[in-house]
C-alpha cells in the first residue's frame, strides 16, 4: 500500500488552514505591505522543493511555496473584507494611517 497521496493530501490540508489564520493576523497587524514576504517565502520554499529528493517531502515545500504566493492575493482580499465589515479592524493601524494622511 502505498500512503504518499494521502500524507500530501492531509498535510495539503494543514497548510491550507495555516496560511488562512496567518493572512489574517498579517492584514490586520501589518496591512498589505506584507506582501513581498509572502512572495520571497513562496519563491524561497518552491526553489528548496526542486534539490529535495523525497517525493513527499518536496511535494509539501511546494505546496508550501504556493500556498504562501496565493496569500498576496489574499492579504488584498482580506483588506477587502475588512472594509465591507466583515473582520474586524485595527484600531491602532486606522489611528496611524489617519495621522499619515494628515501629516
Amino acid at each position: 500500500m502505498n500512503f504518499q497521496g494521502i500524507i500530501i493530501g492531509l498535510v495539503s490540508f494543514i497548510i491550507i488552514a495555516i496560511f488562512h489564520p496567518i493572512v489574517i493576523k498579517a492584514e490586520y497587524y501589518i496591512g498589505k505591505k506584507i506582501w513581498p514576504v509572502f512572495l520571497v517565502s513562496g519563491i524561497l520554499f518552491i526553489a528548496l522543493s526542486i534539490f529535495i529528493d523525497n517525493t513527499i517531502i518536496s511535494a509539501l515545500l511546494g505546496i508550501t511555496g504556493f500556498s504562501s504566493l496565493w496569500s498576496i492575493l489574499e492579504v488584498c482580499h482580506q483588506e477587502e473584507r475588512v472594509k465591507k465589515g466583515w473582520f474586524p479592524a485595527n484600531p491602532n493601524k486606522t489611528k496611524k494611517e489617519k495621522q499619515t494622511s494628515r501629516d
